[in-house]
């Protein structure tokens, strides 16, 4: 044989072996989480459902890599980056702190790579254009779920709400969105006053709304954070009902608030009251299969929103990959579009917390499937009928 047909049969061997090993590339998911830091609560939880994903989406062999943000926006941004310019990741799955994944917009649109956000803002997705495209959302929008609690609000003849939320993205989003329901349901905002994550007294916020006399005081905030008005509104003597959004179902913000924080009324998702939701509810079943399991690794009470959300990633994923592999191979430019199209067009996918169909204009998909409201009771969070 001569050395021309002996390079020509080598290199075809080479060609096969690429193919090959394209055919059968290892689908990378890199996961930004706050894993320390003030949103800890939330970013823990969400790590401990993603821990428990089978190894392989679609067939197809999954890479993990999960990085901690602290809490912190510019350090989600920098891990961001290392997913996608170190280790070529597919599809990145986080942050799931509203600045942080409004940050994240840039480096996911520059390199086109998908993003699903744990957050609850709508504002890293909405308006579906420019950068927001590659943006998608687990959690139910601030708008579905102020929507819920105004007609409850108004259901029990709440007519007057003092407001105090964070002072950054996330207190931005629930003020309009809450602004716009009240205003539908003829509910008038008497004050709206502001605090930060860390701030250790909040006095002077709590004595102003009280001043204002409001029949109910909603407090914009999440995690562990989101107990220090409450508390302070109950120290202070406030009797009327103190309702919080999404943001506080975990077990970290009943153990910290104790008994200031019983009674407390919330807008959720049905992983949170899986076990009070209605035997017709069609999360149901989904949500009670991922609480039994969760609760079996991780102890009894431990169970979040946001380990939900995090574990409905893994569903859409399969959904989306397998369609994705159709049309190209993971590691590929051409593979992270075809994900992106196929994350696109889920239809009457059930998660953990709602049934998802989303389209070029709805990168959520949620409705009101996704939707219930809460009250802490027994140290519970507990089912509440309209």
């Amino acid at each position: 044989m001569t050395s021309h047909k002996k390079n020509l049969r080598r290199l075809a061997a080479v060609g096969a072996f690429l193919l090959a090993t394209a055919a059968h590339a290892d689908l990378k998911v890199g996961i930004d989480l706050s894993t320390t830091g003030p949103a800890a609560a939330i970013g823990i939880t969400s790590k401990n459902a993603i821990l428990m994903w089978p190894k392989t989406i679609a067939g197809q062999n999954a890479q993990t890599i999960v990085l901690d943000d602290g809490s912190d926006p510019g350090a989600a941004v920098r891990n961001i980056h290392k997913l996608i310019n170190e280790d070529h990741v597919d599809v990145i799955v986080g942050p799931n702190v509203t600045p942080a994944a409004l940050a994240a917009l840039d480096p996911v649109a520059e390199s086109r790579t998908p993003m699903i956000t744990l957050i609850g803002s709508a504002a890293v997705v909405e308006p579906q254009e420019g950068k927001r495209i590659w943006a998608f959302k687990m959690a139910q929008t601030d708008r579905a779920m102020a929507d819920v609690m105004t007609r409850y609000m108004a259901n029990h003849h709440v007519t007057t709400v003092g407001f105090i939320g964070f002072a950054d993205s996330y207190g931005d989003s629930w003020l309009g969105e809450f602004t716009k329901f009240a205003a539908l349901r003829h509910i008038r905002i008497v004050a709206t006053e502001r605090f930060n994550r860390t701030d250790t007294s909040v006095t002077g916020q709590v004595l102003k709304l009280i001043a204002s006399r409001p029949d109910a005081v909603l407090i914009a905030g999440a995690g562990t954070p989101a107990v220090l008005p409450q508390r302070t509104l109950v120290e202070r003597g406030y009797k009327g009902a103190i309702y919080q959004t999404h943001g506080i179902a975990t077990p970290e913000f009943i153990k910290l608030g104790g008994k200031d924080v019983e009674g407390t009324l919330f807008p959720t998702q049905p992983v949170v009251v899986a076990r009070t939701l209605p035997a017709d509810h069609p999360a149901k079943q989904a949500a009670l299969a991922f609480v039994n399991d969760y609760e079996a690794k991780y102890g009894p009470g431990t169970v979040t929103q946001f380990a939900g959300d995090a574990a409905g990633v893994y569903p859409r994923l399969q959904d989306a990959v397998a369609r994705a592999l159709k049309t190209a191979q993971p590691g590929t430019p051409a593979f992270r579009d075809a994900l992106r199209d196929a994350l696109e067009h889920a239809h009457e996918l059930v998660v953990p917390n709602g049934v998802v169909n989303t389209s070029a204009q709805d990168h959520v998909g949620l409705d009101q499937r996704a939707s219930v409201m809460g009250i802490v009771k027994g140290g519970q969070f507990v089912y509440l009928t309209q």
